[in-house]
């Protein structure tokens, strides 16, 4: 492993401890105040109330993100302390800071040649300052550290998409700003115990372009574990288990826009997470981390012009593909074999509860082949239509899209015109609320074209943006991070009319002797359900419901969608 003689900052992660917020934005303070080549700015609040800072070291002295990108530089974000309970990433980026600004000729500040880096020093502030021993039971220090909820106990690594917290409106302000080439998210993992230091979850490659998933899968992150390993960082894929042990295979991690990285990629930008192993010493968690941000540094310094051809590639693809994959399952049908570095796992007597328990022998490594499921398969795509209309109605759904830097123009005029309307058939919702939501699923639709009157003021998004990603999984309700699956557009699910049975029975006798069709659907239903058969207001339920008093509103999603002409 490398050693660092570099230090101009307080290297606490030595003595097994993390610098507080104070600590770490004076650290951060001294370094941009004695040096050109770095400023510290400060962008929107947060829940906390505290500015989300954002350090910027480029060689130049250029902080303009728009002259960087003029000068055909790549940018890296590189987030810490999302989840303040796994602060490597807090002292890593510090190490990185300052080597790149205080260590006399550094080949690591060489990178900067082609690559501008931009740091958030500390994102969860709420989490930070909530700060104690012992809320990572099984992690290995540091001594103390933050914890996982912000101030609003929201999980930020599940708000990119939703947007609940002032953090995620903030982030989404620098991100769009910056419009980074490379993402970066530091964490420490649960999970299993194995020999490895470091785990990467790279963007799964059926949520990246094609060109860009190529890339990164075949070339950056095969080179990145590479340089890992030679250096004495043993790295592998996030551990994430398909069973109760490594022993059963490993699978990539989807992530869903509601993570950082599954977030960004919405935006062509290769997304990384870090998970440096719970149960290393936390020093050596520091330094791998450390480590991997000069490695991603160095190779994209190195590939500077192929991440930009390609960027520019992928941004041109989306706007104009036509069909948009927006829900995916794992491929169990097939796996790769991955050579595993792991303890063997093995089964004693609990002493709590006297049952059989789960350990790992650290006395006991071995090197051997797993399972590695490693692809994920289109559920549900969909294609793009000229445009959505989204009634100016929706406030928080236009809000979003705005801070997203989504184009759209309001209707001058009131309008009639044909559109592609979606009834909600079906649901699921989660019975426990998650993250301040109760979050639906397995979503199915009915489609219909109507002829809809639109307001002056009404919002039309053309799907021919470089965006185009982010709009269209956020409006078709099937997506699965949606604004309908979270819970934005709740309020169509309610019926609001409904009926006397006294009075409607008559109406519906009338009803039915007008329609033989649909009075053989009733008489069919009964035939074939006891308990409808038995249930007089379930019947007349069914007719209202076909009749032309029902409410036409009901269940319509309000984003509707402009086909293309054909």
């Amino acid at each position: 492993m490398t050693t660092h003689n570099f230090a101009q900052i307080p290297l606490k992660y030595q003595d097994n401890q993390t610098p507080t917020y104070a600590e770490t934005i004076s650290m951060y303070e001294q370094l941009a105040g004695n040096s050109e080549q770095a400023t510290l700015l400060q962008y929107g609040m947060t829940d906390m109330g505290d500015p989300l800072h954002l350090m910027v070291i480029s060689k130049d002295g250029d902080f303009s993100p728009t002259s960087i990108r003029n000068k055909n530089k790549r940018i890296i974000l590189i987030n810490n302390a999302i989840h303040p309970g796994e602060p490597c990433g807090v002292d890593a980026s510090l190490l990185l800071a300052d080597e790149l600004l205080n260590e006399k000729g550094s080949k690591v500040a060489e990178n900067l040649e082609n690559v501008v880096v931009c740091i958030i020093p500390m994102y969860n502030l709420g989490g930070v300052e909530n700060r104690g021993c012992c809320s990572r039971a099984n992690q290995n220090g540091p001594l103390e550290h933050g914890f996982r909820g912000n101030v609003r106990n929201l999980d930020l690594n599940r708000d990119f998409i939703k947007c609940d917290s002032q953090n995620a409106r903030t982030f989404t302000e620098i991100f769009h700003t910056w419009q980074p080439d490379v993402f970066i998210d530091t964490h420490t993992t649960n999970g299993s115990d194995h020999q490895y230091v470091m785990t990467l979850i790279a963007t799964e490659r059926n949520k990246l372009q094609a060109d860009l998933a190529g890339f990164l899968h075949d070339k950056m992150y095969p080179e990145l574990s590479e340089s890992m390993n030679k250096a004495g960082y043993t790295t592998s894929p996030y551990v994430y288990l398909t069973g109760q042990t490594p022993d059963e295979g490993i699978k990539t991690f989807l992530e869903t826009p509601r993570y950082s990285s599954g977030y960004t990629t919405l935006f062509n930008t290769l997304g990384f997470i870090t998970e440096a192993h719970m149960l290393k010493p936390y020093k050596d968690r520091v330094l791998s981390t450390h480590h991997f941000l000069v490695e991603a540094l160095q190779f994209t310094h190195l590939h500077s012009d192929e991440i930009g051809t390609l960027r520019a590639k992928a941004n041109k693809a989306v706007q104009d593909q036509k069909t948009f994959p927006i829900a995916w399952a794992l491929d169990t049908s097939k796996h790769d074999s991955y050579n595993f570095k792991g303890f063997e796992a093995k089964y004693k007597t609990s002493e709590i509860s006297g049952l059989q328990r789960l350990y790992y022998d650290q006395n006991a490594p071995y090197e051997k082949p797993i399972p590695y499921f490693n692809s994920y398969y289109t559920t549900t795509s969909t294609q793009k239509p000229a445009a959505y209309i989204v009634p100016q109605a929706w406030t928080e759904v236009i809000e979003r899209l705005e801070w997203n830097g989504v184009k759209m123009t309001q209707l001058k005029e009131a309008t009639e015109m044909e559109v592609e309307v979606y009834y909600i058939e079906e649901y699921e919702t989660v019975k426990q609320p998650y993250e301040g939501h109760y979050l639906h699923y397995n979503v199915k639709l009915r489609k219909e074209k109507k002829v809809l009157p639109f307001r002056v003021g009404d919002y039309v998004i053309e799907v021919n943006q470089v965006n185009n990603r982010y709009i269209i999984e956020t409006l078709e309700p099937q997506a699965h991070d949606s604004f309908f699956a979270w819970n934005f557009f709740d309020s169509i699910l309610q019926q609001k009319e409904y009926f006397s049975p006294y009075l409607f029975e008559d109406i519906a006798v009338e009803i039915l002797a007008d329609n033989p069709t649909l009075k053989a659907e009733l008489e069919a239903r009964k035939k074939t359900d006891i308990d409808f058969a038995e249930n007089g207001y379930a019947q007349l339920m069914f007719v209202y419901q076909r009749s032309p008093y029902f409410e036409d509103t009901y269940r319509r999603y309000p984003v509707v969608r402009v086909l293309e002409k054909e």
